[in-house]
């Protein structure tokens, strides 16, 4: 018995992590409001090791459209522009000798469609990753039963497996809703 709720707890951890990854990749998606997580992921060239930029700068933003980025080494500058321009960002940095300013460029209509596929995609991968959590959790309860289990018991902890499974796609789909309703507002 206790194993099976080991099953359990494990499988709500593992269904939270996806849950807490699809967040924070569509964060990343940038919805026309200047935000500092925009830049997440984002690494800096810094002493030969790359190193992300919130390590080495501090992100503002003084306005709804525009980023601040204010290196903690003045000659860090340069470094930051090119990982900007690199980047998949689509932004261009300028820079004053001191802060580099981005800004954020309001968004077309076919950009804000493409955002949304973007996020819906981010949103599918994350309940195709519950589902397999699911799968493997339910595989794991049957061998328990062919171990000795109770039949009883792992029906119905295949039952909360299924529920716990709702609960996350539910969520996973208010982070879509919330998400899409953020890049279709003007």
């Amino acid at each position: 018995m206790e194993e099976i709720q080991m099953h359990l707890e494990e499988a709500d951890e593992l269904m939270n992590k996806t849950l807490s990854h699809t967040e924070a990749e569509v964060l990343k998606i940038r919805a026309g409001k200047a935000m500092p997580n925009m830049l997440d992921g984002l690494t800096v060239q810094y002493y030969g090791a790359d190193t992300p930029l919130n390590q080495v700068a501090s992100v503002t933003t003084p306005d709804a459209r525009t980023l601040l980025i204010k290196p903690f080494e003045n000659k860090l500058i340069g470094e930051i522009e090119k990982a900007i321009i690199n980047s998949d960002l689509g932004l261009n940095p300028q820079n004053d000798g001191e802060v580099v300013r981005l800004s954020i460029p309001p968004l077309t209509e076919e950009r804000r469609t493409n955002l949304v596929k973007q996020v819906k995609a981010e949103c599918e991968q994350g309940k195709i990753s519950v589902r397999n959590i699911r799968k493997d959790t339910n595989e794991s309860l049957r061998k328990l039963q062919k171990e000795g289990a109770s039949e009883d018991e792992v029906k119905r902890a295949e039952t909360k497996v299924q529920e716990l499974t709702d609960a996350y796609t539910k969520k996973l789909d208010a982070v879509l809703e919330k998400k899409e309703k953020e890049i279709m507002t003007i």
